[in-house]
């Protein structure tokens, strides 16, 4: 899968079921391996946190499906 295609994707948590973002880029080491996603909070999210990106761990994702990327957050 191509990260332009999982960019299309919402980032959904498995634990509370909302919405956390969209991936708007990736961090590699520099052995070439996908360190984290950085996702895009939505603004509503915004005006709670001081960040408004959250990072998510390959081994945070549980399941990468047709229009949702399933995370564990």
């Amino acid at each position: 899968m191509r990260v332009a295609e999982m960019q299309a994707k919402d980032v959904i948590s498995i634990i509370d079921g909302r919405r956390i973002g969209r991936i708007i880029d990736i961090e590699i080491t520099e052995n070439g391996t996908i360190e984290y996603f950085v996702v895009a909070l939505p603004r509503f999210f915004r005006f709670f946190r001081s960040n408004s990106e959250v990072n998510i761990r390959m081994n945070d994702i549980k399941k990468i499906g047709e229009d949702v990327i399933l995370v564990e957050i």
